[in-house]
């Protein structure tokens, strides 16, 4: 269908984000937005506090999260730059990969993936759990490192290696930064705010006080608050990062804003608040319980790597700040990342329960109906 899902169309940006340069001249359309809105009741909130929660989580099924909307900036530059496959870095449970592998595929294009994982599990097959299924069943080549290799090394050097490499095989490659996290995958989040603008407009609800979203590369924060501070929303953005530590969000968001030509101070327009608890992909119980808890209350699926820990952080510091919510509306970017809980079974086995063998007696007699499957 012309102009509809796949298809490569010319940018505007939003008049309030006019002024920032440089201006991606095209995007790929490979979400499916915008995505809903809606009221989360969430449990034990200060008095008079609303959470409402975007569902970028439903951006799209095999793509789906907050990766989706970079994506569609950073593939069209890797067509328009001739390329024949894109390469990218991250955990050995990387949503972002696995968005990368998808949409690469739907473009045509190769992915190449470096994933990070123990040097215990770096020569063995990583195996088909969540994202790593979705990767292989759409041919993704994946090369591992071990974390010492990713920390001694970094992933713009270890990308560049297996870029040389390829170029030496004639072929084409694009770089894609971990999380899709530079400049111009930070227009992604300046067009979802003006997506928020029009849903509030269209809605007629009232203005959102709060943005609060999980931070793990910091291109989604980058645009989240950028445009917040830009436009008509001045939501203010409260990012609960969950590996690195804020100090280190702050520097980096900078870097993203003034790749813009922004004029701001990240430290004004962002809240970096630390939720890393353990350490990146590393959960407690208690973690995990919230997120089946959250499950059972409000049908809502958080992931155990970001969403989880944002909302686990925002419900921890609305109980020891209440006056600092209290009264005001809330917007939780849920984003993503559900196939990153197969990797959690073991640890979470023991807090679900729900089954039992259901009890037949013999006697019953039988009645056809529809859907036999002998």
């Amino acid at each position: 269908m012309e102009g509809g899902f796949l298809s490569k169309k010319p940018y505007e940006p939003p008049s309030w984000a006019s002024h920032l340069t440089p201006i991606p001249p095209h995007t790929f359309s490979l979400g499916h937005l915008p995505t809903p809105i809606h009221k989360w009741n969430l449990p034990n909130l200060p008095d008079g506090t609303e959470v409402w929660i975007k569902r970028d989580d439903l951006s799209g099924m095999q793509l789906s999260g907050n990766k989706v909307r970079k994506l569609e900036f950073l593939m069209a530059d890797a067509v328009s730059s001739g390329a024949d496959c894109v390469i990218t870095v991250g955990g050995i449970q990387s949503n972002h990969c696995r968005a990368t592998a998808v949409a690469a595929r739907y473009l045509n294009l190769d992915s190449y993936l470096i994933l990070r994982t123990s040097k215990v599990l770096v020569e063995k097959d990583p195996g088909l759990v969540g994202n790593l299924l979705v990767e292989r069943l759409v041919g993704a080549h994946i090369d591992l490192v071990s974390k010492e290799e990713y920390a001694k090394i970094g992933s713009v050097t270890l990308a560049e290696i297996l870029k040389n490499k390829l170029e030496k095989e004639g072929r084409k490659p694009y770089i894609i930064p971990v999380g899709g996290s530079n400049s111009l995958g930070t227009w992604g989040y300046i067009e979802a705010i003006r997506e928020i603008e029009q849903q509030i407009e269209n809605s007629g609800m009232a203005k959102f006080d709060d943005i609060v979203v999980a931070c793990g590369s910091g291109g989604t924060i980058a645009g989240l608050s950028l445009g917040s501070r830009l436009s008509s929303l001045k939501a203010t953005v409260h990012a609960f990062s969950v590996c690195d530590d804020p100090e280190y969000f702050y520097n980096y968001t900078q870097g993203l804003i003034d790749g813009l030509h922004s004029g701001l101070d990240s430290r004004d327009i962002v809240d970096v608040i630390n939720a890393k608890g353990l350490g990146y992909a590393m959960n407690t119980s208690e973690e995990l319980e919230f997120v089946k808890d959250v499950a059972k209350a409000t049908g809502i699926v958080l992931d155990p790597v970001y969403s989880g820990k944002a909302a686990y952080g925002m419900l921890k510091d609305m109980a020891s700040n209440p006056a600092k919510w209290q009264g005001r509306k809330v917007l939780f970017i849920h984003t993503g990342g559900l196939l990153g809980l197969y990797d959690k079974t073991e640890q979470m086995a023991s807090l679900i329960g729900n089954w039992r063998r259901m009890e037949l007696d013999e006697s019953i007699p039988r009645k056809d109906g529809t859907g036999k499957m002998f």
